[in-house]
């Protein structure tokens, strides 16, 4: 008998259920090792956290971003095999996992759950993405139907990642009678990006009056990075439990299910600096990079200055000091406070140090140009070179020893073009690549509290290339706390030369620096990748024409 102003729902005892977010690191293309690594995940949940329903991230079958692999011909027969795979472990709970899926000829961006060895559900993402590093209409179909489905007595709806940031799929699903949303995401890191997910979950599940569990990947993928960071808010719109970001593992959460499905809080971690989470997220990224593309090893140019003492810790911090080679390559320019830094900075961090001195090789250079240099005046000609036979030594020990070359440069000077191709940008990553010069002294300071292992100096001295007697960065740029506002403004937030004027800063600053970056894309489109940090790096975020006639800084 149903007691009258009550549903039946609301009258029947409170079900528990387990969920483990599994907040893993995937490889793009392995679909077989994904599959074997969500298989033996599942097992953990079920051995060590008795779960019942264990999520995964979006896309976790072929890895995220999948790109063009999506339109390779056996994609089909691939996730197949996988899927087959998947029903015939026996996994004991309930899983629901992100993959590619092609239905009446369109390929959708999937949700499949999985029990008892039978698909239970599938779900369209309906809202892929197009804007920033998103391209996901190049593949995929728009998804149109909700689907809720019963996990132990409790109606779960399924949502994938762009889904809650729109109006619909999660109403329609709470609508159609979920208690409980699960969101699978691969959604990348950016500074702000945390502080926007928990804004957005706290509305969506206090105006639907549901819990809802949000999975995020985990892992460096090309200049993506995912920080995980996933996390439960109950129907009030509170956040119940959060998983610190930057971290993989499987983390188990108690709900209990009667009127709403109220899950059981767990302490929440301390909330990160900004420091904090962008060093993590180059530690992750480099790590990523260099091991999901089997090198053995990285060696990189340490120079006395804070770019590549940043990167040496950094590539330290990733891979072990086992792994990373420091190469100092002095000129007749190079101070001794640089390369007395540069020493300590090596012997700290414990690593293979190099001395090569490239004075040698520039003057047998510039013996060979004497006839065609007659006449000319040294200018930055001969300030390249030396950048360039640095890059020539270190691609020389990456070829002999197997190591990859990490560059050194930062988003300010990536944006002025205060960087020499073939010379410092040469080589196939760079760790700094979008992080502006302000925030790179920041984190050196940062690096220095967990163990002191850049010289103080090398932070508080004014930058210089020492490509010229004297030379210091700012002769020829705004000083950093200017050139990097206005490259914010520029850059990330597409303001005009004008805009920024209007700002309050000096005209000629502002349009120096506009057109430096318009006339330098020629220079970025050939730079190695890096870690992207911000809203917008330069690469799959800004993608400027080299040849065009826009009008410069507008």
């Amino acid at each position: 008998m149903t007691v009258p102003g009550k549903t039946s729902a609301e009258s029947a005892p409170a079900r528990k259920l387990r969920v483990v977010m599994a907040q893993l690191d995937f490889l793009v293309g392995d679909i077989p090792g994904n599959t074997e690594l969500i298989i033996q995940a599942s097992r953990e949940a079920h051995e060590q956290h008795q779960a019942d329903l264990v999520v995964f991230p979006e896309l976790c079958l072929t890895g995220y971003p999948p790109e063009d692999l999506l339109l390779r011909p056996s994609l089909d027969l691939r996730v197949e095999e996988a899927l087959q795979r998947l029903k015939q472990a026996e996994l004991v709970p309930a899983i629901v996992i992100g993959t590619p899926l092609r239905a009446d000829g369109l390929l959708y961006n999937t949700a499949v759950v999985i029990e008892g060895g039978h698909t239970r559900g599938v779900y369209f993402k309906r809202c892929p993405p197009n804007y920033q590093v998103f391209d996901e209409k190049r593949y995929f179909a728009e998804g149109r139907d909700s689907l809720v489905v019963d996990i132990k007595g409790v109606p779960v709806g399924i949502t994938v990642c762009e889904d809650l940031w729109k109006d619909g799929p999660l109403e329609d699903a709470a609508g159609a009678g979920a208690q409980l949303i699960l969101n699978l995401n691969a959604s990348p890191y950016d500074i702000d990006k945390q502080a926007r997910r928990k804004a957005l979950l706290q509305r969506k599940a206090s105006e639907n009056r549901v819990s809802i569990v949000y999975v995020n990947l985990v892992g460096g993928q090309d200049e993506l990075v995912f920080d995980g960071g996933s996390m439960v808010y109950d129907h009030a719109g509170t956040l119940a439990v959060e998983i610190p970001q930057f971290t993989d593992g499987l983390f188990p959460v108690d709900f209990l299910c009667e009127h709403h499905c109220q899950p059981v809080s767990a302490p929440l971690p301390e909330e990160p600096s900004l420091e904090t989470n962008v060093y993590n997220a180059l530690v992750t990224g480099v790590r990523d990079y260099v091991n999901k593309n089997g090198f053995k090893s990285v060696v990189l140019g340490l120079s006395g200055g804070i770019d590549s003492a940043v990167t040496l810790a950094v590539a330290v911090d990733a891979l072990g000091k086992e792994r990373v080679r420091a190469v100092m390559m002095p000129f007749r320019y190079t101070s001794s406070a640089s390369l007395e830094d540069a020493e300590a900075q090596a012997s700290a961090l414990e690593v293979h140090y190099d001395v090569f001195s490239i004075e040698p090789m520039y003057d047998s250079f510039m013996a060979t140009l004497a006839q065609p240099f007659e006449g000319t005046k040294p200018d930055t000609t001969e300030e390249n070179l030396q950048a360039r036979l640095r890059g020539v030594l270190l691609m020389a020990l990456s070829n002999k020893f197997g190591s990859m070359v990490l560059t050194t440069g930062n988003k300010s000077e990536m944006a002025v073009g205060y960087s020499t191709l073939y010379g410092d940008m040469a080589g196939g990553f760079d760790v700094l690549k979008d992080v502006p010069k302000t925030l790179v002294f920041r984190l050196a300071r940062y690096r220095n509290t967990l163990s002191p292992v850049i010289p103080e100096r090398v932070i508080t001295r004014p930058p210089s290339a020492e490509l010229a007697p004297d030379q210091k960065d700012e002769d020829n740029l705004p000083g950093y706390d200017i050139l990097d506002q206005i490259l914010h403004l520029y850059v990330e937030r597409d303001y005009s030369a004008e805009a920024i004027v209007a700002e309050g800063f000096e005209r000629a600053d502002v349009e120096r620096v506009t057109r430096l970056v318009d006339i330098n894309e020629y220079k970025r489109r050939q730079a190695p990748i890096g870690v992207r940090i911000t809203e917008r790096g330069f690469g799959k975020d800004r993608r400027y024409p080299i040849t065009n006639g826009w009008k410069i800084g507008h």
